[in-house]
């Protein structure tokens, strides 16, 4: 067995440690390019804190998820700004383009020199700015991963910036600053926490390592994805959902996904669709086909086992099987009122194009049984 774990240099978790930003920011640099979302007022609360701790701070905003111009007129204002720390606080957005930025800042160099799949895939020679990155919603793990997942409108394709050098320096992780997420992103995001721990978990590239926090992960979001849904102040709801994505972007990163991750990079690209959403739409029907396909033609298999212990760990039920995983998903997404892939402009005529593509995503190949084109255009019609 070998295998390998990384993730972000140190990892600080619970409520109330946001008020460490200033003094964390101080340990590794002087000036902060604050990378955030849509609304630049929601990082006031850390700008007040960095001027407190005497640094200088810029603050530029992603309006949607971050596409390759984005990226690169944010390492403009970062060199024209004389920055030396980048910090990432929002969603995933906010975390991966702030990981881009902090990677091609100490690097030099065009974007896709270094993108995979549409760009030249170069590794990145030297370490990335130090980055901090400061989640405020519960669903992608982006602070604990090592790349950045951005899009090209040109291409029409999302793809990854990836390099051990993009973890972060610093995860900072407060359950609080997810307490004002509204219902609907509480769903969508809270779905790709929970894809990120199912499909780490049953794909071909599993560890013993991301077991462990695949397992303790669904466990928590089992029990406060839907809770976190309808009582949003709830705080330990909030809690076990922030350390589910945190596990889950740990699981991910160093084991591998799946065909819902597989479908969603072209989707994602495609159309005006959140990733979030994407996941949590094709989340059922890929649990399920997966389970058909290995019984049909893998029945001993493991990960077909595994499946079975998601299905436990789901519904807390010790006799529970894959089926019964599968139902209890569908019927959460009922419940956290998840629209289907027509919502986001896809149609019937889009899904052999859309299939064609994901056939092709990295995530793809960790998918524990090869889904034929048939049954993957199949899942994605009954997703729309």
């Amino acid at each position: 067995m070998t295998f390998e774990f990384a993730t972000a240099h140190r990892v600080i978790f619970g409520p109330g440690t946001f008020k460490q930003a200033g003094p964390i920011a101080k340990e590794l640099g002087r000036r902060m390019f604050v990378v955030t979302g849509r609304s630049a007022s929601r990082a006031e609360r850390l700008g007040e804190q960095l001027t407190a701790a005497g640094l200088a701070w810029e603050i530029f905003s992603i309006v949607g998820e971050p596409t390759t111009d984005a990226v690169r007129a944010g390492v403009e204002r970062a060199r024209a700004a004389g920055s030396d720390c980048v910090i990432g606080f929002g969603g995933g957005s906010a975390i991966d383009a702030g990981k881009a930025i902090a990677g091609l800042l100490a690097n030099g160099g065009e974007l896709f020199d270094h993108l995979e799949v549409i760009g030249r895939g170069a590794p990145l020679a030297k370490p990335a700015a130090p980055l901090i990155a400061i989640p405020t919603t519960a669903g992608t793990g982006a602070e604990v991963t090592r790349n950045a997942v951005l899009a090209s409108p040109e291409h029409r394709v999302k793809a990854s910036l990836r390099s051990p050098h993009l973890l972060p320096r610093v995860a900072l992780v407060d359950p609080e600053l997810t307490l004002p997420l509204p219902p609907d992103l509480t769903a969508s995001t809270g779905m790709d926490a929970l894809t990120q721990l199912i499909e780490p978990y049953v794909c071909l590239r599993a560890n013993p390592m991301t077991d462990a926090v695949c397992v303790e992960g669904l466990r928590r979001a089992a029990r406060s994805l839907r809770r976190a849904f309808e009582h949003g102040g709830d705080a330990v709801a909030r809690e076990d959902m922030a350390l589910a994505s945190v596990f889950g972007g740990m699981a991910l990163a160093n084991a591998g996904l799946g065909a819902v991750h597989g479908f969603a990079a072209p989707i994602g690209g495609m159309f005006p669709a959140p990733h979030g959403a994407v996941c949590a739409a094709l989340l059922p029907g890929v649990m399920a086909a997966n389970v058909h396909a290995l019984r049909e033609r893998a029945p001993e298999s493991e990960a077909l086992r595994r499946y079975d212990e998601v299905a436990r760990l789901l519904t807390g039920r010790p006799q529970a099987t894959a089926a019964d995983g599968v139902a209890w998903t569908q019927e959460l997404c009922r419940a956290l009122q998840i629209a289907p892939l027509r919502t986001w402009g896809l149609a019937e005529t889009d899904v052999p194009g859309v299939v064609e593509k994901a056939l092709q995503a990295s995530s793809m190949k960790a998918n524990p049984v090869a889904l034929s084109e048939a049954e993957l255009r199949a899942v994605l019609t009954a997703a729309l």
